[in-house]
């Protein structure tokens, strides 16, 4: 017999998936949220047999239970953990734990690809190509290679995992697997997943408007609150709102806190570990302890949500060579203009800065960090301008 405890998103019901391919009714599988894995360790250990072998994936146990499965294997050599978090790194001390954030080529594992690899090289599960491309979509979208990459069909499994239970995903993917010569949706789920999308740009439209930002230490931070589409949510704040470092994710129902970023030099697995949490470097998630909440919640509540840059000008537009308008929630007035083909400079309230900037990027980044300012509407722009041509006319007539 076979007993899997693993994480309760895709990752995990991936590894699930494999188990019971691999197993079928000699795998007993358990999926788990960060905090109910320790309980389950210490409910195997005191109940189950002492012939069952343990797989522990996409999961990391607490430090006493760490001594405890290490004296367990010593008496039956019967557990396997596979993680892909380096929060776990430490866990490679273990002979029964195997921590790999990347592989020998580089790419980024997943604990569903660890797993298959696991399964496979031990003769325990054939490989097929649906499997693979199974497992291959669910890494993709576990390390946001997907995005990288454009690989909707990843994201779209992702978001069929969250529209149906977990019992009905791992049924319809079991007999897609063990059917089927090439990974792919029905016509059903297709009609599904369209309907959907346009459910989550609708959503992420409404959260747009009720992002707050706020300094916090070295960071400057994007703070919603939501409680579904975090992956989507966070990604897009987080691209039309490059100035931010992270997006922190505030789901007060299930007292959670979810952290996304789209920069390569941020991680936030680090920022949610100093929370008690963990993840990836660019997703990564921690429970709303009390000192969570006085940083995210009460010294965010009272500002008020960046108003977003208008969208659809015609002349108030970012690069331009006539300069670009912007005001904050001071009322305060921000011209950014060029000064020679590559240098730009910055006047607040019709009073030029004194740095210059290398571009518009870095000009626009300092805007909205320091000042939280949005790009105003063509209207404002206009009327701006006249403003100015009347004053230069009136200067002239003198």
């Amino acid at each position: 017999m076979y007993k899997l405890l693993s994480h309760n998103d895709l990752d995990g019901v991936g590894c699930g998936i494999l188990a019971k391919l691999a197993f079928e009714d000699q795998a007993k599988v358990r999926y788990n949220s960060i905090s109910s894995l320790d309980r389950e360790i210490e409910y195997f250990l005191e109940h189950d047999q002492q012939d069952m072998f343990l797989f522990i994936t996409d999961l990391s146990p607490s430090e006493e239970n760490e001594k405890r499965l290490n004296d367990f294997y010593n008496a039956t050599g019967n557990v396997q953990l596979l993680d892909h978090h380096k929060t776990a790194n430490h866990l490679n001390d273990y002979q029964w734990a195997k921590v790999l954030v990347e592989d020998e080529k580089g790419c980024l594992n997943s604990a569903t690809s660890l797993f298959y690899k696991y399964l496979v090289t031990h003769g325990l599960l054939e490989k097929t190509n649906v499997i693979t491309e199974f497992v291959e979509l669910v890494r993709q979208y576990d390390t946001w290679e997907w995005e990288k990459n454009n690989n909707q069909q990843a994201h779209r499994l992702n978001t069929l995992f969250f529209l149906v239970s977990i019992e009905e995903f791992e049924e319809k993917m079991l007999e897609r697997l063990k059917t089927s010569e090439h990974f792919d949706f029905d016509e059903f789920e297709m009609k599904i997943l369209n309907m959907e999308e346009d459910k989550i740009e609708r959503y992420i439209r409404r959260k747009r408007r009720e992002l707050v930002q706020t300094a916090m230490g070295e960071y400057f931070v994007g703070v919603v609150y939501a409680e579904s589409y975090h992956s989507e949510l966070g990604n897009e704040l987080g691209k039309e709102n490059v100035h931010l470092d992270f997006i922190a994710i505030l789901n007060m129902g299930g007292k959670k806190i979810s952290f996304r970023t789209i920069h390569n030099h941020i991680d936030v697995s680090a920022i949610a570990e100093d929370f008690g949490g963990g993840g990836h470097q660019k997703a990564a998630g921690c429970t709303l302890t009390d000192v969570a909440y006085e940083q995210f919640v009460a010294q965010t509540f009272h500002i008020k949500p960046i108003p977003e840059d208008a969208k659809r000008n015609r002349y108030n537009v970012r690069f331009s060579l006539f300069g670009a308008l912007y005001k904050n929630l001071e009322d305060e007035i921000f011209l950014l203009y060029p000064i020679t083909d590559v240098d730009w400079i910055m006047e607040k309230n019709k009073l030029p800065l004194d740095h210059i900037f290398t571009s518009f990027n870095e000009a626009e980044w300092f805007l909205k960090r320091n000042y939280q300012a949005w790009l105003v509407k063509d209207d404002l722009f206009v009327e701006y301008l006249k403003e100015e041509t009347k004053k230069t006319r009136y200067h002239k007539g003198m």
